[in-house]
C-alpha cells in the first residue's frame, strides 16, 4: 500500500505565497508521474500541474506564471510553490502520484488533501 500526505496548506491574504509539499510511501519501485488537482466548494477536482520523474512539467493556462511544480526523486516528494495568491484559488489541493510497487503496473494514488484559503 503507498500512502500520499500533504502538507503545507493554510490561511493567507491575496497577493501571498504558499509551498505544498506532499510525501509518498509505503511499496513504492518507481513513480511516474506526480501532479496537484484542486477542487473548489461544488465544483469538480481540476488540474493544477504535473510533472515526471525525468522533470517534465505541465500546467493549467491558467496558472502558468504563478505557480511551479518541482520534485525531489529521492524522497519521493512533489512540491506546489503557489505565489501571488488569489481569492479564488481557495481549494482543497490533492496530491497524485502514479506508483510501481510489487508489480508491473502503475496504480494511481491520491492524498487526503490539503486546505488553501486566501483572503484578507
Amino acid at each position: 500500500q503507498v500512502q500520499l500526505v500533504e502538507s503545507g496548506g493554510g490561511l493567507v491574504q491575496p497577493g501571498g505565497s504558499l509551498r505544498l509539499s506532499c510525501a509518498a510511501s509505503g511499496s513504492i519501485f518507481s513513480i511516474a508521474v506526480m501532479g496537484w488537482y484542486r477542487q473548489a466548494p461544488g465544483k469538480q477536482r481540476d488540474l493544477v500541474a504535473t510533472i515526471t520523474s525525468g522533470g517534465s512539467t505541465n500546467y493549467a493556462d491558467s496558472l502558468k506564471g504563478r505557480f511551479t511544480i518541482s520534485r525531489d526523486n529521492a524522497k519521493n516528494t512533489v512540491y506546489l510553490q503557489m505565489n501571488n495568491l488569489k481569492p479564488e484559488d481557495t481549494a482543497v489541493y490533492h496530491c497524485n502520484a502514479e506508483v510501481r510497487g510489487s508489480g508491473s503496473n502503475y496504480i494511481r494514488y491520491w492524498g487526503q488533501g490539503t486546505q488553501v484559503t486566501v483572503a484578507s
